[in-house]
């Protein structure tokens, strides 16, 4: 059945109200104001919870106190399970939550000072994915409600959520039912939401004018061909800022077929695309003054009688050749047609997004994305702001020494190392071929600031606010980055 990615992610809203009626206080404490909590409640209590070992603080534990003299609950306590500038600092703790509605405060009883961190906590406790469960599955958290803060950033809240759980929905999905076509799909539906400019590029088209693109899909079944997916919104006149998405619905690795094993979690390989998606919504519902474009290459790594070959050269948009040294490296193929069409508009900033490597696994974990960036002080500025908005990125180098690894005997580069080692930066090193314009007789090298943001875009196991399946990794860092840099006073 049809599901639609736009409606659908905004579904924790019905989690929260502005009734305040017959709601129950919870207190949100930290180890120092969960002792002064614990000192003011009566001795009985006291006792009581000692005894169930609840004596001390605990990240993420919660302590019913129900009425003196009358059945219902009086109030919880939650304790923090992190900072409280988190925003799965009670992810934890609210999951335990009885079922009813509730009001956050502090120890004094006043309105919880970090109550936007706090509902967005909420939100993300909520999130779930049984898009294919039978329907007696009920919705996780139906007959919970927190009610609005009177202080927090609803906005902010709504924003960030609502991108999320798209980013989530989108990479969690079969390709049976994300393909390029439903792709397309989705990002046509989020032009519409935001009166964007939307266009498609496939068949003849792709093939003649991102030829890369089309020659990593063009294996792919009837009504799975690849295509190019782009969306313009804003004034002309503003600031320029290009987003570009690796959206690999599915990589079998090709003709350099992947086992069975490695291909089970490929309907992640299109998480880039998912990522650019949710940080172009964030953008353009603050409505920003900016320019904004978002390209993604939409295919499917498949295998036929007509697919791409090791050995084979393909050329690129910008008239680069590349060998194919292994077709299971694809992604870096899509990204550099759809670097060299940002380039073309001379933007201020692109910043890509892509699954792209195994060797930024091993070098940061699943957890944290990789950072490269070609100018040091936005790189430093954006590794700071992660650190803050707890959405860690880590920075690693652009190193024009590796450069001799992409070396090819017959094209200008090879689309893989002759070296197992150094492959997060031998990736990036291919892609910086694709940014900026290069000198010719019309003018010099142009190169825009640029990131390239390498990451997992799966959780591997559940955690609170965090369960297994898609994540934007680094999706919050860099919609705060920006924010900094056009958000209008």
């Amino acid at each position: 059945t049809e599901y639609d990615f736009i409606t659908q992610s905004n579904r924790f809203i019905s989690k929260f109200t502005d009734d305040e009626s017959d709601s129950t206080k919870v207190l949100v404490l930290d180890k120092d104001t969960f002792a002064k909590w614990f000192d003011s409640i009566p001795e009985t209590e006291k006792r009581w919870f000692a005894a169930n070992g609840h004596r001390e603080f605990k990240d993420g534990d919660i302590l019913i106190r129900t009425k003196a003299n009358e059945d219902g609950i009086e109030e919880v306590a939650c304790c923090l399970d992190g900072p409280k500038s988190s925003p799965f600092s009670l992810c934890s703790s609210f999951s335990r939550l009885p079922e009813g509605k509730f009001e956050l405060f502090n120890v004094l009883g006043e309105e919880y000072e970090y109550s936007t961190e706090a509902c967005l906590s909420w939100a993300l406790a909520t999130y779930d994915y049984n898009r294919f469960k039978s329907k007696g599955n009920a919705p996780k958290f139906s007959k919970h409600q927190i009610v609005w803060p009177k202080k927090c950033d609803r906005k902010k809240v709504e924003t960030i959520a609502t991108s999320m759980f798209m980013v989530r929905d989108l990479i969690s999905t079969p390709c049976e039912y994300m393909g390029p076509a439903h792709l397309e799909k989705v990002v046509s539906d989020l032009a519409n939401e935001f009166k964007a400019a939307f266009r498609v590029v496939k068949g003849n088209d792709l093939k003649e004018n991102y030829p890369m693109i089309h020659a990593v899909g063009r294996a792919a079944g009837l009504d799975r061909e690849p295509r190019l997916l782009d969306i313009t919104w804003g004034d002309p006149s503003h600031p320029k800022v290009s987003l570009v998405g690796k959206g690999v619905c599915y990589d079998t690795g090709g003709l350099s077929l992947k086992s069975t094993s490695n291909m089970l979690l490929m309907k992640k390989d299109m998480g880039g695309a998912a990522q650019v998606l949710g940080l172009a919504r964030m953008m353009m519902s603050n409505d920003w003054p900016i320019r904004l474009r978002v390209l993604v290459g939409a295919v499917e790594n498949n295998v036929d009688g007509g697919a791409y070959r090791p050995g084979d050269v393909i050329y690129a948009k910008n008239g680069k050749t590349t060998e194919v040294g292994n077709t299971d490296a694809e992604g870096r193929l899509v990204m550099g047609d759809c670097l060299c069409e940002a380039s073309d508009d001379y933007p201020e900033i692109i910043i890509d997004c892509a699954t792209l490597t195994g060797a930024a696994r091993v070098a940061l974990g699943t957890d944290i994305p990789a950072m490269f960036c070609n100018q040091d002080q936005p790189a430093n500025e954006l590794m700071d702001i992660s650190a803050k908005v707890h959405d860690q990125v880590w920075r690693m180098p652009i190193w024009e020494g590796y450069k001799k690894l992409l070396a090819s005997k017959i094209a200008d580069m090879n689309n893989v190392s002759t070296s197992g080692y150094g492959g997060a930066i031998v990736a990036a090193l291919y892609l910086n071929e694709f940014v900026g314009k290069e000198a010719s007789q019309s003018g010099p090298a142009e190169k825009p600031l640029w990131f390239h943001i390498d990451f997992m875009g799966f959780n591997k196991s559940s955690a609170p606010g965090r369960p297994e399946g898609g994540e934007a990794m680094g999706m919050r860092a860099l919609f705060a980055f920006l924010e900094k840099r056009y958000k209008s006073d």
